[in-house]
Formats: structure tokens, sequence, C-alpha cells
């Protein structure tokens, strides 16, 4: 089976920690990977921004393909929506240049399932998508930054017209059915995986030896895209309310794009008294983290919404307790009281405290740590790679069962259906 997997706003070999790469990169990547072990054909499509090769082999039966859409460097991801109709011109175009085609569409975030949807209906395959993160849901956050209603619009247009749609949680399946009438039938869950090989307990001394780190001190680290949305500040705070004066706070990610969030966390460090406990780490590259994540007491994730929240399975795999928010897909992941803390949504008191008692409590983070290790055997890749093939299989039934004459064939041809779906989302 040839599967496309629609990138198109962030390249998946992209580095990690920017204002745009993050969990989503992480899982296209590996899920494709797992898929070709498996003996699929995966090519990954996403939009070029930069001079580099149109297709990359990046494993065996993996390639990832460069569609033209746009300028060829980095732009804001609000301002792709105006290139989709070339994206999903020139995309449609390669495909028609292959030998065989491609069984199914798997699409990644807004964007690419709005080319999705156009392609999935052009060439009559059964379209999947992952939402990752969902405007609506954001925008009741109330973190200060609102998605616009288009964004909303598409979304509610694909949710209808997709063959099958992935939840990675319960939770996200819930939202999709009250904010977007989603229909049950078509929605499976299916959580995010993590590279156990990789994401395993390192040494904690050595750890801390290579990163400069007091190897007595405590130490807190936050990892992800430096946004609003993450909650940083709310450490920030909680840093602030800490009794122990000693702690290092890592944060880990934001890139070029993220200065101004930068500037405002370090002033409010500064205003907080806090300023010399804070290290900004910047990007760093994926097969990094594990040492990270090995060399902290505990990591923190105090975003407003998660979807999943890959960061702390990340961290539970290297045996790093988590104290998190209490929202999305973190509430299946972190079990509270035993593998870490789950906090009321955007308190900075319950944070400190939290993070005070397993600071002072060494036995009790060992504890925590073998519980986080235990809990994440559920999240290999083996195990989600073999779930999303089910999906696959039932989604190509349904397409099978549902099938229709192509609505070229009624007059309605290529150019007029992308023009009404971009209008349905108006």
């Amino acid at each position: 089976m040839r599967i496309a997997q629609v990138s198109a706003h962030t390249s998946p070999l992209a580095p990690l920690g920017g204002r745009e790469t993050g969990g989503m990169n992480v899982y296209v990547l590996e899920l494709s990977r797992e898929l070709a072990r498996l003996g699929y054909e995966v090519d990954i499509f996403t939009r070029r921004d930069g001079d580099l090769p149109r297709v990359e082999e990046v494993a065996p039966n993996l390639r990832l393909v460069r569609i033209d859409a746009g300028p060829a460097r980095p732009i804001e991801k609000e301002e792709i929506i105006d290139f989709l109709p070339d994206f999903a011109r020139n995309m449609r175009q390669f495909v028609h240049d292959q030998a065989g085609g491609y069984d199914l569409i798997h699409s990644h975030y807004w964007q690419s399932g709005w080319a999705g949807t156009i392609l999935a209906r052009q060439l009559d395959l059964p379209h999947v998508v992952m939402f990752h993160t969902l405007g609506e849901v954001k925008n009741r956050a109330r973190f200060g930054e609102q998605e616009p209603g288009l964004r909303i619009r598409h979304e509610r247009t694909i949710a209808r017209r997709a063959t099958a749609i992935v939840t990675a949680s319960d939770h996200e399946r819930v939202l999709l059915d009250r904010y977007y009438g989603a229909d049950p039938a078509k929605m499976h869950t299916v959580p995010c995986g993590v590279d156990l090989s990789l994401f395993q307990p390192r040494d904690r001394a050595a750890s801390r030896a290579k990163l400069g780190l007091d190897p007595d001190a405590p130490v807190l680290l936050w990892v992800g895209r430096l946004e609003k949305l993450k909650g940083v500040e709310i450490l920030v705070d909680a840093v602030a309310q800490l009794e122990r004066r000693d702690v290092t706070l890592l944060i880990v990610g934001g890139d070029e794009r993220a200065q101004d969030l930068k500037a405002d966390l370090q002033a409010q460090a500064v205003s907080a008294g806090v300023a010399a406990n804070i290290r900004f780490e910047g990007a760093v590259a994926h097969d990094a983290l594990p040492g990270y994540y090995s060399a902290a007491d505990v990591c923190v994730v105090p975003s407003f919404y998660e979807s999943f929240g890959l960061v702390a399975v990340e961290a539970m795999a290297c045996g790093t307790p988590v104290v998190a928010s209490r929202v999305g897909g973190l509430v299946s992941t972190v079990t509270d009281g035993v593998t870490g803390y789950l906090i009321p949504w955007r308190c900075p008191e319950p944070f400190a405290e939290k993070l005070g008692v397993l600071l002072g409590n060494p036995e009790l983070r060992a504890n925590f740590s073998l519980a986080a290790r235990r809990s994440v055997e559920r999240f290999r890749w083996s195990t989600v790679g073999l779930r999303i093939a089910d999906v696959y299989d039932a989604a190509r039934e349904r397409h099978r069962s549902r099938r229709r004459p192509p609505r070229e064939a009624n007059g309605f041809g290529k150019e007029a259906w992308e023009a009404a779906i971009l209008a349905s989302g108006r």
C-alpha cells in the first residue's frame, strides 16, 4: 500500500523547538518510519521552503517530497492558506507523474487537511485526517491569541468530508463531537508514539556534567515550542514562589520568531527575582532531548491546552516525573499521584506547591520515576503503527462502500471544486 502523508506547513525534518516545529513533526516522521518498516511505501509531502532537493530519501520505503507553493523560504503558517491551491495543484501533478499513484491520503493539521480534502476528492482516495490541535479549542483556552474563524470553518468542512479522523486521546474525540459535530463512526482514538529505544533513562550525573549543571542542585525542565499556549509564564511565576533558591529551570525550544516572547519571559524573570535561575537553551536536536530529560528532577508542562502532550510522555520514558496542567490529552498520559501531578489550569501556586514536594522528597521522585517508565510501554511506535494501519484498512473499506462517481463526470471541474471548498470555509 502506498500512503501520501501531508504536512504542508512544516517539514518533519526541520529542527525541533521552533515556532512551527514540535510534537507534530516528530509524530509524522516517526509514524512514517514505522509504516515503512511494516512494508508500506510512504511519501511525506511538505511545502518547499529552502534550497533543498525536491525528493529526499529518508529511509527504505520512505521519501520526503517538497512541493512548490509560495516563496521558497520560511513563512508564517498563517500565510500558507493563500498558497494551498498551488500546493494541492502541484502535489496533484507530482502524483500524476508517479507510477501507481497512492492508496490513501493522511493529512496532518487543518491546512494539510484542506489540501488533502481536495486531493482525495480529485483522486478518488480515502482521506484520513489528524488535526493535532483544534482552533475552537485553542480559542476556548483563552490564552490571548485567537485563531481566525476561517480556520474553524475549514476544520468543520474537513471533519465532515474526511473518511476517517484520528484522535490522540478520548478527550480530543469528545471535543470534535461537541464543537465540530464530527461523526463518531469516523473517529479512531490512537495515542501518539514515543521511541523507547531513544527515550530511556540515562546516567543523571553524566547528563548534568554534559550540560554544565550542578550535580546536586535541583533542576526543572520545560521543552516545546516557545509560544503563549504553552504557559511558560506560569512556570516562571511558580519558580519565583519556590522556597529553594538554588533551582535551575532549563527552557528548551524557541527560534528567532520567538524572540519577543523570550524577551517578555526574561523581563518577567527579572521582575520576579529569578533571572539567574533560568537558562534558555534554544532549539536542540531531537536525539539530544533524552540527556535533558535525564538531567532534570522534574519536567513541567504548564500548557493551556495539549491534544496529547508528547513532551510528558518523552520525559516519563526517561524516568522523569511530570507536573502538568490538567488539560486535554495530558489527563490520559500523566497519572496524578503516580507518575507526576496534574494541576488546575493556569494556576502558578499549585504548580509551585507540587514542585516543592517533589524537589524535597527524593524517595517520592524515585517512585514516580519507576512508575513513569512503566506507564509508557503502551506508546511504543510498533503498537501505534499497527493501530494506524487498522485505521487505514477501515478508511479504505468505508471509502469503497461509499464511493461515488467523480464530480468531473457531472461537469463540476477540478478548479471549480477547489474554489467551492475554499469558499465553504469562508
